[in-house]
């Protein structure tokens, strides 16, 4: 699939500058978004939005179709009349890095006690959205909603722990879990009711500005997930039901014993037996959610490193072979296109960037990686086609500003200063525009760019596990003079932002 010329900026929801500890989908998004359409950007990315199963990363989740309860912002609650604005003015007014367990002990209790009250209360119109929701969203949601009560129930242990009938999914014991079990379940499907009518009048706002959204989902699940418990057919488990074989990536420059992920391999025969039904719902439900898709790991669609579960780093793993065009044919078919991009940076073989084009899927370039040895430079704007989605640096990269002051090396300087001459107003903006003026089809900064902040601002540290997806933007941040830059830039580089159709699109109902 081609994209139409366009730029934006990357922010996920949690760094917002919303009240109570963490950034949500309330009125802070709603000015971020009047923000954007007035700098003329077309897009906002965002990361994977389901709820975090082991530590606060958004690519660890327990479920592939549920949202991150935390994302739900209490004040619009509180506009509905679910919650009283008065028991809102506890929660803390500061904007500092995020502290998951204070985020869960004050907002929990909240969206619970909100569903209740929804659960009393609800009628007319509100109580047939909700049954609507409940009644089209029954194949993921009622998997969810147990699996997650019983994890509670059993003090967030994996599943495979729980006892043998519940873990193995027997048709008594889930029934008698459903029975006990029948209060949690029911706040928490009015939970995920919530979650997804806010996330759903987002979009619509940003469909009114003119703007699209880019989501993100990891190929690999978590084995922590209740899409493990609930399809243990789909992954490659062993009798007790823990995983045979886990995912990662191969030993390399940058690590000598490689990535051992830990996630459950796929069982390919299995999904492909099923016509990967669960894969075609995963990618239906992520252009419902979302605009365009990004395909995080997409090398492991042509092939994927298997690392026995009993070892303790990735170095005995090897490859083997995805399902390849077989899955994209078949979503293809299901889906009618394909508006998804690759993430296919690092060691990326032939085969892959041959799968990536044969169904027409854009690649990433990330400018960060374009100034170290020659072959590095299929990253500059010079060597780039419209095929491409272009960025200052990911998630996973500090900030430009903070590569440039610590970890560039003077080689990278040199090079960016030949580049790009003189950088009156820092490299971020040297990098921002490189974005811009380049052929490839999606120009997206991080808002860190945006901004001209350092490496206290970065979100993420991959290989790292304390303090990351903790950052978030101070209030006022985004001034009407980094609004007009990006607007003149996106004239000028005809990165205009084009309508979105919202007619009869249930994908937009709030």
């Amino acid at each position: 699939m081609s994209f139409a010329r366009a730029t934006g900026i990357l922010l996920h929801p949690i760094s917002l500058p919303s009240p109570g500890g963490v950034g949500d989908l309330g009125p802070a998004a709603y000015e971020f978004i009047d923000w954007l359409a007035e700098a003329r950007q077309g897009l906002w990315q965002v990361l994977p939005l389901g709820p975090p199963a082991n530590g606060n990363s958004p690519y660890s989740s327990t479920s592939a179709f549920a949202g991150n309860p935390l994302l739900i912002s209490l004040n619009r609650l509180a506009e509905k009349g679910w919650l009283e604005c008065s028991q809102l003015s506890k929660l803390t007014r500061e904007v500092g890095p995020i502290n998951y367990d204070q985020v869960r002990k004050a907002k929990l209790p909240l969206l619970s006690e909100a569903a209740e009250n929804f659960s009393q209360r609800a009628s007319g119109e509100t109580r047939s959205r909700f049954d609507h929701f409940r009644e089209q969203n029954a194949w993921w949601l009622e998997d969810f909603v147990l699996y997650d009560s019983l994890r509670e129930r059993h003090q967030l242990a994996s599943w495979s722990h729980w006892p043998s009938g519940i873990a193995g999914r027997e048709p008594a014991a889930l029934e008698s879990a459903r029975n006990e079990l029948a209060d949690a379940c029911r706040l928490r499907r009015i939970i995920q009711f919530f979650f997804w009518e806010q996330w759903r009048a987002i979009r619509l706002h940003c469909a009114r500005k003119s703007i699209r959204v880019m989501g993100d989902i990891a190929i690999f699940v978590d084995f922590d997930s209740a899409d493990v418990w609930a399809n243990q057919e789909l992954y490659r488990l062993k009798p007790d039901l823990t995983p045979q074989v886990v995912s990662g990536v191969p030993p390399d420059a940058f690590s000598a014993t490689g990535q051992r992920w830990g996630n459950p391999l796929y069982n390919w025969d299995a999904m492909r037996a099923h016509g990967y039904d669960w894969w075609i719902k995963r990618l239906r439900w992520a252009t419902q959610t979302c605009d365009y898709i990004r395909l995080d790991h997409f090398r492991g669609f042509a092939q994927f490193w298997e690392i026995p579960a009993h070892e303790l780093t990735a170095i005995n793993g090897r490859w083997v072979d995805g399902p390849g065009d077989d899955l994209f044919n078949r979503v293809r078919d299901a889906l009618g296109g394909l508006p998804f991009f690759a993430e296919d940076l690092g060691y990326i073989t032939p085969d892959v960037h041959a799968l990536r084009d044969r169904h027409n899927i854009p690649g990433l370039a990330v400018l960060q990686f374009g100034f170290g040895d020659p072959g590095a430079h299929m990253y500059l704007p010079h060597r780039l086609t419209p095929d491409r989605v272009i960025y200052t640096g990911t998630h996973d990269n500090d900030t430009t500003l903070g590569w440039w002051n610590s970890s560039a090396t003077e080689h990278e300087r040199r090079a960016v200063e030949s580049y790009c001459g003189k950088m009156e107003d820092g490299v971020n903006w040297a990098f921002i525009r490189l974005a811009q003026a380049s052929v490839a089809s999606l120009s997206v900064i991080p808002v860190q760019d945006v901004l001209g902040l350092g490496s206290e601002a970065r979100l993420n540290t991959p290989s790292t596990h304390e303090g990351n997806y903790r950052w978030r933007m101070q209030p006022g941040s985004l001034t009407s003079s980094l609004q007009e830059k990006l607007a003149q830039l996106a004239e000028v580089c005809d990165r205009l932002p084009q309508p979105v159709s919202v007619q009869n699109d249930e994908n937009f109902a709030a």
